[in-house]
């Protein structure tokens, strides 16, 4: 502020006396000024980006926010009334994937047992102390929230003098077996989902959470130590991937691409479908879930009332601007922005292991998106078969727990000879599965050759696009905060599942090798 007093005060002045003496002091006032103001934006994003070198979405949000101008919500739809509207389409988008799907041919919650062996249980949850409460606001996004008395940056500064009295807070919800009510409203902001579609129709738009910070705390408080018992008690399913320590999608995906490599290098077929559930966080039905949590998961006592009280009575409104809609409940799904909300899920999706097992097939889940696939030899039609059954099975129980399968979106591909497919094609077709020659898996695009040709295209056109984009701000940028955002933008693509490389063509190692060396 002190330059630009003075660069604007020795403006002023040239421009009263016309001088050159003073114009030339204009000038060199307003040289100091832009140095200045570089030198402060360099500092100002390299310390966004030193902090969260690891985090890639702040780190994209930042260059798109810089290369890109934001994409707001239509001026016509800034009002209260709109925001009335979003929140009631919002509400009636679930309410009519639960109304379409068919729960009366059995129990729901009722149709699988959980396995025998699960005796032990969890009755309490423990307080937490002081480095407890450090960790956890250390792990936490420094993202605000409406709702928040602090800005949560400046909440974390001050959360010293705020230790007992967070303590407290926590320690009694995990000691009373109560959610606090006041934490349970979230906010939601409407986001276009692609920059190209048309601003004023409302389908265009999802709605994106936010949830205080103070619940987010006690959430995480209850996740360690949920997450602790469930892995003691080796309650997760082996082949889900989502959402848990030392798994991912490349893990999932690594998985899955060997066993098919390995089948086609012997001789045999495999056939691998994709399934897509329509919306299946926010269908999730809160009685089965709760059943799920007992029964499947151990859980009893102060801890299981604590989740009832969890996800019973939650709230949410729509804010578009300066504008709110009125408050509507929320009577399914797990809370979206939530930290328990990805773990609850996959405890809701502990049956459907035992459905698959049953039927013999193969499978691998990251969250909601499930991968199950058969290995055949040649003329023998009984995989299939037993694969038609289990996804029969598959979408009776999924319409007996509220979950929609998309079968528009479900996804099937073929691998092995290509002169046996037509042959394994038409037996799919045979009950009812349309296949296809490639399909995006997880970030992948596999395809029927395995040759990788389409997902090695779509690399090399993303780290394209991402170093024009650095490119763009590189006069805000130091060298190193460069360096920084094209391992981020760039070399993440690349390494990517690069494991799946092995053993391609050599023309498409070439193209991998010199999309590097580009880059």
């Amino acid at each position: 502020m002190k330059k630009k007093k003075e660069c604007r005060k020795a403006e002023r002045r040239w421009r009263k006396t016309n001088l050159q003496v003073h114009y030339d002091i204009y000038k060199e006032k307003l040289h100091n000024y832009n140095l200045q103001l570089r030198s402060a934006r360099k500092s100002y994003f390299s310390d966004i980006i030193t902090k969260n070198s690891h985090n890639a979405r702040v780190l994209f949000s930042t260059v798109d926010r810089l290369t890109n101008p934001p994409v707001s919500v239509a001026a016509e739809l800034h009002s209260t009334m709109a925001c009335n509207d979003f929140a009631k389409f919002f509400t009636e988008k679930i309410q009519k994937i639960r109304q379409a799907i068919n729960t009366s041919t059995a129990d729901p919650g009722n149709v699988l047992c959980p396995p025998k062996n699960r005796l032990n249980t969890i009755k309490q949850f423990h307080p937490i102390n002081s480095k407890d409460l450090e960790d956890i606001l250390g792990q936490l996004n420094s993202s605000s929230c409406c709702l928040d008395v602090l800005p949560t940056g400046f909440f974390k500064k001050v959360s010293k003098t705020l230790e007992s009295d967070l303590l407290q807070i926590v320690n009694f919800s995990l000691i009373s077996g109560v959610f606090p009510e006041s934490l349970k409203t979230a906010v939601i902001k409407p986001i276009l989902k692609k920059d190209n579609l048309d601003k004023t129709q409302m389908n265009n738009y999802r709605p994106i959470s936010n949830l205080p910070f103070l619940s987010k705390i006690i959430e995480k408080a209850v996740s360690q130590q949920l997450n602790y018992f469930l892995k003691q008690n080796n309650c997760y399913d082996a082949f889900q991937s989502g959402f848990r320590q030392n798994h991912s999608t490349e893990t999932a995906l690594t998985k899955v691409f060997n066993d098919i490599c390995l089948n086609t290098d012997s001789g045999r077929m495999s056939v691998l479908v994709l399934l897509d559930l329509s919306a299946a966080f926010d269908t999730v039905d809160h009685n089965i879930l709760l059943k799920r949590l007992e029964n499947w998961a151990g859980l009893s006592g102060t801890v299981l009332n604590w989740f009832k009280t969890y996800l019973e009575n939650r709230k949410y409104f729509v804010s578009i601007g300066n504008f709110t809609s009125e408050q509507t409940s929320i009577t399914c799904g797990v809370p979206q922005d939530s930290i328990l909300g990805p773990l609850l899920f996959n405890i809701y999706m502990l049956p459907l292991a035992q459905i698959i097992k049953n039927n013999k097939i193969n499978y691998h889940s990251y969250a909601d998106d499930t991968q199950i696939y058969i290995t055949m030899s040649p003329g023998d039609q009984g995989p299939v078969q037993a694969l038609g059954k289990c996804i029969e099975e598959i979408n009776d129980w999924l319409c007996h727990n509220f979950l929609q399968l998309n079968k528009n979106k479900t996804e099937v591909i073929v691998f092995g000879a290509k002169e046996k497919r037509l042959q394994v094609t038409r037996e799919l077709q045979s009950i009812h599965l349309k296949t296809t020659n490639q399909a995006r898996n997880l970030g992948v695009v596999m395809d029927a050759d395995l040759n990788l040709e389409k997902h090695i295209k779509t690399i090399t056109t993303s780290a394209y696009y991402h170093l024009k984009n650095i490119s763009r701000i590189k006069d805000l940028m130091s060298q190193q905060d460069l360096e920084k955002l094209v391992h981020a933008f760039i070399f993440s693509r690349l390494d990517y599942c690069n494991s799946i490389f092995t053993g391609l063509p050599k023309k498409n190692q070439t193209t991998t090798a010199h999309s590097e060396l580009c880059c």
